[in-house]
C-alpha cells in the first residue's frame, strides 16, 4: 500500500502578534508529537494567522490547490476541525475533497474521523458546530457592545486625548493630550488655525500619527468633527450619552463645525470668457461632448491649444498663439 503523506495545517484566529502568540507554536509541537506516535509522514507544514469565519484564506487555499495537484494520496493533520474551517464554503470543500478521494485521511488529536458514512456525518456536524460557535460569538460581542453603549461606555480604540481605564471599563481624559485637543478646538473656533496649519500645529505639540508622521488635513478634520469630545457616542447614526468626561463644550464645538462648513463651500465658477478660437465647434465622436481647449506655456509665450483634431490625415493638435 502507498504510504499516505500528510499536510500539517496550523491556524490561529487573529493576525495580531501579541494575541494568541503561542497558539501556532503549541499546535505544531503537539501535532508533531502526535505524528511521531501514530507514525504519520508529514511532507509540508502550512501556518496561517487569519480568521476562518469567512472564505478567502490564502494559505488554506494554497494547501487545497496542492492537494488537487498531487498525484499521490494526501492526508490532512490539524488540531481540530475548527482549525480547518468555521464557514460553510471551506467546510464543504474539505468534505468534497474527502468524497472525491483527493483527501484520503483526516487526523486530529482531539477528534475521531474515518472516511465512513458515520465519520462523514460527524465531520459535517463538527464543521456545523464550529460555524455556530463563530456566529454565536459574533452576536454575543455585538450584544455586549450595544449594552456598553447604553451604559455610556466607549468601546474600541480611544480618541486622541483619551486613554482607556481598565477599572472603569471606559475612557478618561489623557492628562497631556486632552489639553492639546482643547487648545486645537479653541484656536480653530477663533479662526487662528485651518486644517493644514492645524496638522502642523499638532506636530509641534507632540501629536502625530502612529508611525510618527505629521497628521494630514483629513485626520485633523476627523478630530474636529468627532462627537466623542462632547461626551457622546455615535454608532451607525445612533447617538448615546457617554458616561465619560467631555473635553469640549457644545458652544465651541458648534463654532468649529460652522467654520468647517463655511470653509468647505466651493467658490463660484469664473464668468470670464477665454478667447479660444473655434471653441464649441468640435464634439467627441463617441460621447458627443464638447471638446474644450487649454493654455500651454512654451518658448513663444502662452499658446492656446485645442485637443487633437482628425482631418483626412493623421491626428494633430490645433495651435493658436496668443
Amino acid at each position: 500500500m502507498t504510504t499516505v503523506q500528510y499536510f500539517l495545517y496550523a491556524r490561529k484566529s487573529t493576525e495580531s502578534e501579541e494575541r494568541q502568540a503561542m497558539s501556532i507554536e503549541a499546535q505544531i509541537v503537539e501535532l508533531g508529537e502526535y505524528a511521531l506516535r501514530e507514525n504519520l509522514h508529514i511532507i509540508e507544514t502550512f501556518v496561517e494567522s487569519k480568521s476562518a469565519k469567512t472564505p478567502g484564506r490564502p494559505v488554506f487555499n494554497e494547501m487545497v490547490s496542492k492537494i488537487y495537484a498531487s498525484k499521490t494520496p494526501i492526508g490532512i493533520l490539524a488540531w481540530h476541525p475548527d482549525r480547518l474551517a468555521r464557514n460553510s464554503v471551506d467546510g464543504g470543500q474539505v468534505v468534497y475533497m474527502v468524497d472525491t478521494k483527493k483527501v484520503v485521511a483526516l487526523r486530529f488529536p482531539t477528534f475521531w474521523f474515518e472516511p465512513t458514512p458515520q465519520g462523514m456525518f460527524m465531520l459535517q456536524v463538527a464543521f456545523g458546530q464550529s460555524k455556530y460557535y463563530s456566529d454565536n460569538l459574533s452576536e454575543n460581542v455585538k450584544r455586549g457592545n450595544r449594552q456598553k453603549r447604553r451604559r455610556g461606555e466607549h468601546s474600541g480604540h480611544p480618541p486622541i486625548g483619551y486613554v482607556n481605564n481598565p477599572k472603569l471599563r471606559n475612557i478618561e481624559p489623557d492628562p497631556e493630550k486632552a489639553k492639546v485637543i482643547q487648545k486645537l478646538f479653541h484656536e480653530f473656533s477663533l479662526g487662528g488655525l485651518n486644517l493644514h496649519s492645524g496638522a502642523k500645529q499638532l506636530e509641534d505639540w507632540g501629536i502625530t500619527c502612529k508611525k510618527g508622521n505629521r497628521m494630514t488635513p483629513y485626520m485633523v478634520h476627523r478630530i474636529l468633527t468627532k462627537k466623542a469630545y462632547l461626551g457622546l457616542i455615535v454608532f451607525k447614526g445612533e447617538c448615546y450619552e457617554g458616561s465619560f468626561k467631555p473635553l469640549i463644550d457644545k458652544e465651541t464645538f458648534d463654532r468649529v463645525q460652522m467654520r468647517l462648513k463655511n470653509n468647505g463651500k466651493k467658490p463660484r465658477g469664473s464668468k470670464i470668457k477665454l478667447g479660444f478660437p473655434y471653441r464649441g465647434m468640435f464634439h467627441c465622436a463617441e460621447c458627443g461632448g464638447q471638446i474644450t481647449a487649454q493654455f500651454a506655456k512654451g518658448n513663444g509665450g502662452h499658446i492656446r491649444i485645442l485637443p487633437l483634431l482628425e482631418t483626412n490625415g493623421p491626428l494633430f493638435p490645433a495651435l493658436f498663439k496668443g
